[in-house]
C-alpha cells in the first residue's frame, strides 16, 4: 500500500530550530510504511519582513544535507511514490517566499517544489490568511503567480488561506486546488478548518484535502487520538470527499500530537481504525495515498 503525507515542518526544525528533536526521521517513516513524505519550506512566522526567501533556502540546504548524509531521496513527481521505499516531495508554506516574483515560482519548481500553500498566518503579495478574518480575495499579483504555478502543474494549497481566497480558487483558478493540512470545521470550529460547504466544493472541483493531526484542529478541548483523526476523515467521506481525502499530519510543526499518533511510525494505527469502522481495503488504500496520487494525475502529471 502506498502511504502519503502532504505536510511536515521537519526542514524548518532541522535548519532553524536546532535544539528541537524531529519526529519525522527515516527510521520512523520506514516503521510507518511511508511511501511519500511531503516536507515543506516554511516562510517563518513574521511574514514578508523576515527574509522568507532566505529561510526557505536554509531549509532547502537542510534537505540537501539529509540527502547526502541520511539518504533522503527527492522525487520530481508524486507519481514516483512506490510501496516499500521512502521518497520526499518538497512544498512551500507561505507564498511570501516567492517575493511577489513569477520568476521565483520557476526557481522553486526547478528545486523540486510541487505544491505551494499561498499564505501562512500573514498577509502577503498573493492573498490573506484565514487568521486575518479578511474578506478580500486573491490579489492581482497573486493571480500572476497562480497562472505560472498552473503552467508548471504546481498545486495551489489553500491551507491557511482565507475563505474569500479559497472561493476565488474554486471558482476561477484553472486547476483544482488542494488543502495540504486542514480539518473539518463541523467537528472542531477552528478558523483553520474547512466548512462542510468548502469540503463539498473541494470534492466537486476535483481537489484534495489532507487531514491535519494537530489536536487543537481535531477537538475543541485539544485532547485528540487516532479516533479523532478518523472522525475527520470519515466526516469528509460522508460529504462526498471519499476520493479527495488523505493525510496531512503537520508533524514537526505542531506543539504536540495525538496521544497515540506521535510520528509517521503511528500512521498504520489510523488505517486500523478505519478498518474497525468498516472501511474496505480499496477505500483504505485510496485514503492512505491513492487519492493524493490521483489528484496529481488530474493536474496533468
Amino acid at each position: 500500500m502506498i502511504i502519503c503525507d502532504t505536510h511536515c515542518d521537519t526542514l524548518y526544525m532541522r535548519a532553524l530550530q536546532p535544539g528541537e528533536t524531529p519526529c519525522v526521521t527515516m527510521e520512523n517513516m520506514k516503521r510507518g510504511g511511508m511511501s511519500l513524505q511531503t516536507c515543506t519550506l516554511f516562510a517563518g512566522t513574521r511574514g514578508m519582513s523576515d527574509h522568507p526567501y532566505d529561510k526557505a533556502m536554509a531549509e532547502y540546504a537542510a534537505f540537501e544535507r539529509l540527502a547526502a548524509e541520511e539518504g533522503w531521496t527527492r522525487v520530481d513527481s508524486p507519481l514516483e511514490a512506490e510501496e516499500g521505499s521512502v521518497k520526499i516531495l518538497l512544498s512551500i508554506e507561505g507564498g511570501e517566499i516567492f517575493e511577489g516574483s513569477v520568476e521565483r515560482v520557476r526557481e522553486f519548481y526547478d528545486r523540486g517544489i510541487r505544491m505551494a500553500a499561498l499564505t501562512w498566518n500573514n498577509e502577503n503579495e498573493i492573498g490573506h490568511s484565514a487568521k486575518s478574518g479578511s474578506k478580500e480575495g486573491i490579489k492581482p499579483r497573486g493571480w500572476e503567480i497562480l497562472r505560472e504555478m498552473a503552467s508548471l502543474r504546481m498545486a495551489a494549497d489553500t491551507s491557511h488561506l482565507n475563505e474569500a481566497g479559497f472561493w476565488d480558487l474554486i471558482d476561477r483558478h484553472s486547476q483544482p486546488p488542494m488543502a495540504s493540512h486542514s480539518c473539518a470545521k463541523a467537528l472542531c470550529p477552528h478558523f483553520r478548518n474547512l466548512s462542510d460547504e468548502q469540503i463539498r466544493a473541494m470534492a466537486a472541483r476535483g481537489g484534495w484535502i489532507g487531514v491535519n493531526f494537530y489536536p487543537r484542529f481535531l477537538r475543541e478541548d485539544g485532547k485528540a487520538s487516532v479516533r479523532d483523526i478518523a472522525d475527520h476523515i470519515d466526516h469528509m467521506c460522508q460529504l462526498g470527499a471519499q476520493k479527495n481525502v488523505g493525510f496531512g499530519s503537520d508533524f514537526d510543526g505542531i506543539e504536540y500530537t495525538p496521544v497515540d499518533c506521535a510520528s509517521p511510525a503511528d500512521i498504520p494505527a489510523i488505517l486500523e481504525e478505519l478498518r474497525r469502522r468498516g472501511y474496505g481495503e480499496a477505500d483504505i488504500a485510496a485514503i492512505a495515498g491513492g487519492n493524493f496520487l490521483d489528484y496529481y494525475r488530474r493536474l496533468g502529471w
